[in-house]
């Protein structure tokens, strides 16, 4: 089912899941480092359920086949359920937020490496917002249909406007501009989705907390960052919420309603070249630097795990799957090493065929 790509950090990975109950509820998978010694011997986490398989193949209209991936063990993931922690050892925690219509464990293949570099990542399920969100009591939560009519309207004119959007020319600001009274006028269901997943987040983070005071070392803050609908979410915490302290976004539209408001943290904004033009709010208005890794050859969901389960050009672009997840992971982990857990001054941002980096000085004093 997936070419699940090797962890390279010099830990293994252990995972576990949690629920937190409430108005909303809000299903977390954790993702930690272990010792590798501690690990053998141990199964491999299964990756997905039988009911998750049959949504995802249900909504990317893909064949998807669960008992073949079960018998043949690629429906595994590169980290081990329950597996001892290292006891007296702290870890920085990043937040990581899945996309519309995409999974907890979404960005698996990201997090996973994340976590074997030394630190702890906490993946929340966003109910309505996922393709299927599933809790530890054994219930699950559908994809909220009415969603995806209502998140342009009217639909069919909004969407028509939005390509156009995509592909105007301008500075930064009049690009972000352009796209925020856009969304004001057409997107209310969307601003209100990333106002409901933030929330989410901020109980994540108050449960954590409470819970898992022995595994993160909350000194350091909390980096937030996300794919799509997470990655936008990540900047809405980084602008509003002073426990975060740095943040990431792959290839997020500027959607939120972020008006008058200035970064006052790190940022790195990842795009592909199609989405550039709606992606420019986060590179204006801040206080610290931001940056820009531009992808060349990709398509919007290809920063996630579907990168190597579906590989189908129009879907994930033309960039080969082990090159985008090795940039990735190495523009992920430059930035975190320097913004959350501050063993270097700044990133070693270096551009290659791959990806395009550019730095933005602050443009408010």
């Amino acid at each position: 089912m997936s070419n699940t790509p090797l962890p390279g950090g010099e830990y293994a990975v252990g995972t576990t899941t949690y629920t937190v109950y409430g108005e909303r509820n809000v299903s977390v998978r954790v993702y930690y480092p272990v010792l590798k010694e501690s690990v053998e011997g141990m199964e491999k986490t299964r990756y997905l359920s039988r009911d998750m398989v049959k949504a995802l193949g249900k909504t990317f209209h893909v064949p998807m086949n669960y008992d073949k991936s079960e018998a043949d063990g690629s429906n595994r993931s590169e980290c081990y359920t329950e597996a001892p922690r290292i006891g007296g050892k702290k870890f920085p925690a990043i937040v990581f937020g899945h996309g519309l219509s995409s999974y907890r464990e979404g960005s698996s293949f990201l997090c996973i490496e994340l976590a074997s570099n030394g630190y702890v990542v906490l993946a929340p399920g966003f109910q309505d917002a996922g393709v299927l969100t599933e809790f530890d009591d054994g219930t699950s939560a559908p994809f909220n249909k009415t969603l995806s009519k209502k998140m342009y309207d009217p639909y069919l004119s909004s969407v028509i406007k939005l390509s156009k959007l995509m592909k105007q020319k301008g500075t930064d600001r009049e690009l972000a501009e352009n796209f925020d009274q856009f969304q004001k006028e057409h997107c209310k269901v969307l601003i209100g989705k990333v106002k409901d997943c933030e929330q989410d987040v901020l109980a994540v983070v108050s449960y954590t907390k409470e819970n898992l005071s022995d595994l993160i070392d909350f000194d350091c803050g909390i980096a937030a960052a996300g794919h799509s609908l997470g990655g936008v979410t990540a900047y809405a915490l980084c602008l509003d919420h002073p426990d975060f302290v740095c943040g990431i976004n792959l290839d997020g539209a500027s959607f939120g309603d972020n008006t008058g408001k200035i970064l006052e943290k790190p940022f790195l904004q990842v795009c592909c070249k199609d989405n550039e033009s709606v992606e420019t709010r986060m590179l204006i208005d801040h206080r610290s630097t931001v940056y820009k890794a531009s992808f060349k050859d990709m398509k919007h969901a290809g920063f996630a795990d579907l990168k190597f389960m579906i590989p189908v050009k129009a879907i994930s672009g033309k960039l080969p799957a082990e090159v985008l997840h090795e940039n990735l992971c190495r523009c992920s982990l430059e930035f975190l090493d320097a913004y959350l857990k501050k063993t270097k001054d700044k990133p070693s941002f270096e551009s290659n065929d791959a990806v395009t980096y550019t730095e933005y000085e602050p443009d408010v004093k």
